[in-house]
């Protein structure tokens, strides 16, 4: 299954070496990939530095808000949400530093 991910704005891409956009193929797994699972992946394979920016126990934290095909997560079930094939996850962060 290949989804494309995109981490976008605000500067979250710093803590993906740099960059925006990232089209993933998630490997196989018995049951069908959500959110929570594909935060876990992310923070394993793609967060490249200072992960506690990103995540905050199994979820993004606050201050990072999150879209799927260009609709909040809230609206879609947040981390239960079942990915399909060709969606667009952005994360942007609303955080600034000072």
């Amino acid at each position: 299954e290949s989804f494309p991910l995109c981490v976008h704005k605000g500067g979250a891409e710093l803590l993906f070496d740099g960059v925006k956009k990232h089209q993933v193929t998630l490997p196989c797994q018995p049951e069908p990939w959500d959110i929570r699972n594909l935060l876990k992946w992310i923070k394993q394979n793609l967060l490249k530095e200072r992960p506690e920016l990103f995540m905050q126990g199994e979820s993004v934290r606050p201050g990072i808000l999150v879209l799927i095909n260009d609709a909040d997560w809230e609206l879609m079930g947040e981390l239960d949400y079942k990915l399909q094939d060709q969606d667009n996850v952005l994360f942007i962060s609303t955080l600034h530093g000072g």
